[in-house]
Parts: structure tokens; C-alpha cells; sequence
């Protein structure tokens, strides 16, 4: 920043995640201080934090109501309030309170599909949301058009609104890229919540369909828990919830990632695989893959919901040379270049 000026932002956030606290940290490494209102973790991603940067507060959304959380703001007296969705009334509030004191940035992952619920809540947002934001944070191109639509300004539209921890995750793709490009790991991975939305189902039947009609060496490694009760098959493996810190051990084993989501608005973990140079196989629904899956070139789509269309896109890659899949691999670590903790902070910095 040609600034030497310390800025302060407050963060009305739902869950936190690894990936979101290291786009912070290169934030607060600008000479910025961030403080983050958060509710507690999902026991069904339970993730650990560990966090040393002074110049990050977080404060438990359950110990705030709407007068403590004006309180709040008040005393912290930000340059920014970033407010993540329009889920929480009284972060609505306080936005609305001080729209006309500082900057307010409205964050969210909503793909636009035109439904006529989406166009109702489109005319009902432009009345009593969006008027209290002068600027939109987005993922994607997708979700630019729902913020258009929800009356935001072209140039107040923000893309890039998630980056994984690239550091991390291309530090994987360093540390394995030998031993891959000599024997290519003939597993899939999944990582996700073991829910039906994630169409976990639908990949266990592709698979197994797939290894019944035509024997093969690949075996399919699931990582995460949920809801849904874990298949029984010989080359099915289920490891439970597993921290991002002990993802590597994962990585290393295994070749090509696949998220079968009947939906998914983004999907950082997509970002985070790619880096890790991951061939991608993705479902229609994902919102990520506009940006980080070239069809072909370093993995392939299918229908969201259809056991076929998988077993197709799994059937493209067992019959693919080991040299060819590395190739992929690669490919997915240069798209993933395209976003990162860097650009998410160049973002906000801009606007403060």
C-alpha cells in the first residue's frame, strides 16, 4: 500500500474456514486490522484454527445481539464492513445503520438460474438489500450476474471472492510432482461433507458400476463425514473428517479429484486440488469449474445427478496413459494461478 496508514475492517462472517483465514492474513499483513464476527464451527466440518496474527480479533456472533453488535462496530470504528450473505438479520441492521458512515461490501456465492423465486427475491433485495452496499464480493462470473441482477453496478462487482491457501497447496503439488510423474497415483479423491447433495450416491454407484463391468486397478478414497452412511467396498475407502494440515498424506496417494455435487455455488476445495495438480473431474453444478477446468485439457464435466454421465467421465480418465494424466495435472496447477490469497487482499485494499 503507498498508504503507511493502518485501515481497520470488520467482518460479519457465518463459519470460518482455513481458506478464509489465510486470505485474511495476507489482509492484515497490509497494514490493515481485521476484526471477524463469527458463529461457532460446523460439527460437520470441524475444523482446527490456529491463529498468531495480533492484528486479527474474532468475537463469538452467539454473544452479539443487534444492540451489542452496533456497539461493537461503534467502538471499532472500521473503514470497511464486509458482510458475508443476507442470511442474518442483525448483521442486515447494522449494515443498514451504518451504510452512510463507512464503506459496506456485500459478499455471497448465489449462482443466478432465473427461477421466478430468484426474481421475486431479486425485486425484493433491490428494495431493502442492496441498498445499503456500495460494492459486491463474488466468487465467480455466475454469481456477477446474480449481483447485476440484485441491481449492484458493473464496476461494483468484485470477482475472486474465494482463493484456498495456494501456498499450501502448491507446496503439495512441489513436493509430489516427481514421484507422480513417475507412477501416477490410480486413485480418485473425494473431500466433502458426506451429504446427498454432495452426490456421494450417485459416484459410489458410478464407481462400483464401473469396476464390475470392467476390472481395474483405480480405487476411489473418500474424506470426510456427514448424514450418510459409508458404502462397503473393497476399493471404497473412507478416512472420516481429516484437517487441512493433514491433507498432504492424501494428496500424495492419490491422482485425480472428483466432485460430483448436484450443486455446489463454488467449491474452494476445487481451487485447492487444482493447485495441488489434480486432473478435475467435476460435475455441471460446480461454480468453480468456469474457472479452474478446461474440458479435456485437465479433466471433464458431467451431469450432476446422472450415474452415467460419471461413470463415463471416470471411465475417460482409467483409460488414459499415466504421462497423460500428469500432463492434466499440471495444467490444473497453472489455471489455479488465476486466484489467490494475494489477489482476495488486493481486492479489499482497493476499496479501503
Amino acid at each position: 500500500m503507498s498508504d503507511t496508514s493502518t485501515k481497520t475492517i470488520i467482518i460479519l462472517y457465518t463459519e470460518l474456514a482455513g481458506y478464509l483465514l489465510s486470505c485474511i492474513n495476507e489482509l492484515a499483513n497490509n497494514n490493515v486490522k481485521v476484526h471477524i464476527v463469527n458463529y461457532p464451527i460446523n460439527k460437520e466440518a470441524p475444523f482446527q484454527f490456529e491463529n498468531t496474527n495480533t492484528t486479527i480479533t474474532f468475537y463469538n456472533r452467539n454473544d452479539y445481539d443487534y444492540e451489542s453488535l452496533i456497539k461493537l462496530v461503534e467502538t471499532i470504528n472500521p473503514s470497511l464492513i464486509y458482510c458475508a450473505g443476507w442470511s442474518d438479520k442483525d448483521y442486515l441492521k447494522t449494515i443498514k445503520y451504518f451504510k452512510s458512515k463507512t464503506t459496506t461490501l456485500l459478499g455471497f456465492d448465489n449462482q443466478w438460474e432465473g427461477s421466478l423465486k430468484q426474481q421475486l427475491s431479486s425485486i425484493y433485495a433491490r428494495l431493502f438489500i442492496t441498498p445499503y452496499f456500495k460494492y459486491a464480493f463474488v466468487p465467480g462470473n455466475i454469481q456477477q450476474d446474480f449481483a447485476l441482477k440484485l441491481g449492484f453496478k458493473k464496476t461494483h462487482i468484485i470477482t475472486g471472492a474465494y482463493s484456498a491457501n495456494t501456498t499450501v497447496f502448491e507446496q503439495n503439488y512441489l513436493n509430489d510432482q516427481e514421484k507422480k510423474r513417475q507412477a501416477f497415483p490410480h486413485k480418485f479423491i473425494f473431500v466433502g461433507r458426506y451429504v446427498a447433495n454432495k452426490g456421494l450416491l450417485e459416484l459410489w454407484q458410478a464407481f462400483t458400476e464401473l469396476q464390475n463391468e470392467q476390472p481395474n486397478d483405480w480405487e476411489l478414497w473418500c474424506l470426510g463425514v456427514g448424514d450418510i452412511s459409508p458404502i462397503n467396498h473393497p476399493k471404497i475407502k473412507h478416512f472420516g473428517f481429516v484437517q487441512p494440515s493433514d491433507l498432504a498424506t492424501y494428496t500424495e496417494q492419490t491422482g485425480v479429484f472428483v466432485l460430483p455435487s448436484r450443486f455446489e455455488p463454488w467449491g474452494v476445495v476445487v481451487h485447492e486440488y487444482a493447485a495441488s495438480g489434480f486432473p478435475l473431474l467435476l460435475s455441471n453444478r460446480v461454480g468453480a469449474r468456469e474457472q479452474f477446468i478446461q474440458e479435456g485439457k485437465n479433466g471433464f464435466e458431467f451431469e450432476a445427478g446422472n450415474v452415467e454421465s460419471i461413470k463415463l467421465a471416470l471411465q475417460k480418465i482409467i483409460t488414459l496413459k499415466d504421462s497423460e494424466l500428469f500432463a492434466m495435472g499440471e495444467k490444473s496447477n497453472e489455471l489455479s494461478k488465476s486466484i489467490s490469497p494475494k489477489t482476495w487482499a488486493d481486492s479489499l485494499l482497493k476499496i479501503l
